[in-house]
């Protein structure tokens, strides 16, 4: 079977392995045998997709039959379900969802009881337990189903608690949206009760419209509808709601480092920062760093991915980490990213500073860089690429030309077959000749 899960749970196309019915159920017995050892019992939520109900009905059959009882959130937002575990009295909780991508894909995240993702030991365990199949099951303990209908309003209640004056909005005018994803008909609400002007965007979710020509993937829609009604921001989320991006009054996308280094500054001025370091991954611009860094934070650079952002904020004990993917984590507010919580702090923030977003933005010019992603035919090819001799004799090659100057990435998507080839550093001319090295040998893998 091979590895499955990536840097993001597991995922593929709906229907087809590893996302079909089979698979869901055995997982489901799986996790409930190895990991619901003390409540017996597991919540299970899912995104706006056609397929989320067909694999939840697969899941919970897979858990039922393990002997766990199963607890059924409906459509919810991955950073609410994160948000919530713990209150839940659960063993671990599962987020169907593909985050950004179309709606024919689907994908599995495990959550852990405290509301963080499993690590890949746990996880490797499962896949082993599937692979082989061999569950010994009774009929006397089977597992029951109940419903929670206002797991939104305790996530809520949690969200809120970043508001401490009413109305706080008042006099912002705002672009929103939603993806067609979890966060429609809640992130407006919010938004409007905080004070806001709203024109919402991706708002009517089909099953079949998430992240189709909406959302943070495709943004084109909300620039153009901020520049056309004079809004002050246009914010969207993604699918599931774990990803931001912003933009200015102008329809300019403000890039997430600029968001991360934005939210730390802003918490440290007033007085609610926790630690002194700011963390993100080795494919965020270089620039970012030496911002920080003067700003008197300590900064720390991981591999990519959000749990491992996590992992390290943890670990150093910090208020805010991220990724240029727009995957923010705001860790005294919310467990893992959540697009609408980073929104509102970027709003409150540019509220009390009484400026713009393009008043503001960018705090920092770019080094040069170039990120291309280069599509192959499958994880498979993914990995032979990245295993060869020759890609890897090219990468150490660039890594020297940059030596000193910046730094050099070549990154396997976890969920997608691409491979993400990264450079950045303060001479272009050497940036550009030391990423093209690397693509060009990428790309030959294309027609393997």
């Amino acid at each position: 079977m091979g590895k499955l899960f990536g840097t993001d749970g597991v995922r593929g196309v709906a229907n087809k392995f590893p996302m079909n019915v089979d698979f869901a159920s055995k997982l489901g017995t799986a996790c409930g045998l190895e990991i619901c050892k003390v409540y017996h019992k597991v919540a299970i939520a899912r995104d706006t997709r056609i397929s989320g109900e067909m694999l939840q009905s697969a899941l919970t059959a897979g858990f039922l039959a393990a002997g766990v009882d199963v607890v059924l959130l409906g459509v919810l937002p991955t950073p609410a379900l994160t948000s919530i575990t713990a209150d839940l009295d659960v063993d671990m909780s599962v987020m169907i969802t593909a985050s950004h991508n179309p709606y024919y894909d689907n994908g599995i995240k495990l959550i852990d009881s405290t509301g963080d993702k499993f690590d890949d030991e746990v996880t490797a365990k499962l896949e082993e337990m599937v692979e082989r199949g061999e569950f010994e099951l009774g009929s006397e303990k089977l597992g029951r189903i109940t419903e929670v209908k206002d797991a939104i309003v305790m996530y809520l209640e949690k969200a809120k608690q970043i508001i401490d004056e009413p109305r706080p909005l008042t006099g912002l005018r705002v672009v929103l949206d939603c993806a067609n994803g979890c966060f429609a008909g809640i992130m407006p609400q919010v938004f409007k009760d905080l004070g806001a002007g709203v024109i919402v965007l991706g708002n009517e979710p089909d099953g079949y419209n998430i992240n189709k020509d909406c959302g943070s993937q495709h943004p084109e829609k909300l620039y153009e509808t901020v520049r056309e009604s004079h809004a002050h921001i246009g914010i969207a989320v993604d699918g599931d709601g774990d990803r931001l991006l912003v933009c200015d009054s102008e329809g300019r996308k403000v890039p997430a480092e600029q968001l991360i280094a934005f939210l730390a500054q802003y918490l440290k001025q007033i007085g609610k920062y926790r630690g002194d370091s700011v963390v993100s991954t080795i494919i965020s611009n270089t620039a970012m760093e030496r911002y920080v860094r003067n700003l008197g934070f300590d900064y720390h650079s991981v591999k990519v991915g959000e749990r491992a952002i996590i992992a390290k904020m943890q670990e150093v004990g910090c208020s805010i980490g991220g990724e240029e993917s727009g995957h923010i984590v705001a860790l005294d507010y919310c467990k893992s990213g959540d697009g609408m919580v980073n929104a509102l702090l970027v709003c409150l923030a540019l509220m009390k500073s009484g400026k713009k977003p393009n008043e503001v933005f960018p705090l920092f010019d770019f080094d040069p860089y170039v990120f291309v992603s280069v599509s192959v035919a499958d994880r498979e090819t993914v990995k032979k690429a990245v295993a060869s001799d020759e890609v890897k004799t090219i990468v150490e090659a660039a890594k020297n030309k940059m030596e000193g100057i910046g730094r050099v990435v070549l990154h396997p998507s976890g969920t997608e077959p691409k491979i993400r080839v990264w450079v950045s550093g303060s001479d272009k001319a050497i940036v550009e000749e030391s990423a093209n090295m690397i693509i060009d040998a990428v790309k030959k893998f294309q027609e393997a």
